[in-house]
């Protein structure tokens, strides 16, 4: 399963106004639920919340990759957010973040789950792709990048 799998058009986010890592936290899970019933919604974003509390799934940089598992889903779903202004998320380097790729997978996608993260490290451990990413103008231009790299990567499956 590539990156570019986990989203669509409509899951890549521009400019986004939160105020709060809690407050993102919950933006995240209502983009990574759309479509389904509340009870997913708050399923996703108890998910997140728990991965939160056993540490900061900032990476560093100004990225955060929150995920987390969930037994109400089928398939992988992901959401990138480029926030409007950083949040703290407790990252190691003390940094707020402004790049956001949250990930949720089914209970039973263990393997997966591991790979795609490692994929996730390895794209924003790109320094010109950040700032590529907080350079684009728009959601769209977002998208482009995120599927430009991830033809660049074609082996980041």
């Amino acid at each position: 399963m590539h990156l570019l799998d986990l989203l669509t058009p409509a899951r890549v986010k521009a400019n986004v106004i939160t105020s709060g890592k809690k407050r993102l936290l919950e933006q995240l899970a209502s983009a990574l639920s759309a479509g389904a019933d509340g009870e997913s919604e708050r399923g996703i974003y108890d998910g997140l919340c728990g991965r939160e509390r056993l540490g900061s799934t900032g990476l560093g940089h100004g990225v955060a990759i929150p995920h987390g598992r969930s037994a109400r889903l089928a398939s992988a779903t992901g959401v990138f957010m480029r926030l409007a202004e950083p949040v703290d998320f407790n990252a190691p380097d003390g940094m707020p973040v402004d790049l956001v790729f949250a990930l949720v997978v089914p209970e039973h996608y263990a393997q997966q789950h591991l790979l795609l993260l490692a994929n996730l490290a390895e794209m924003f451990g790109d320094a010109g792709f950040r700032d590529r990413l907080r350079a684009a103008g728009d959601s769209a231009a977002l998208y482009a990048l995120l599927a430009e790299w991830q033809s660049e990567h074609p082996a980041a499956a």
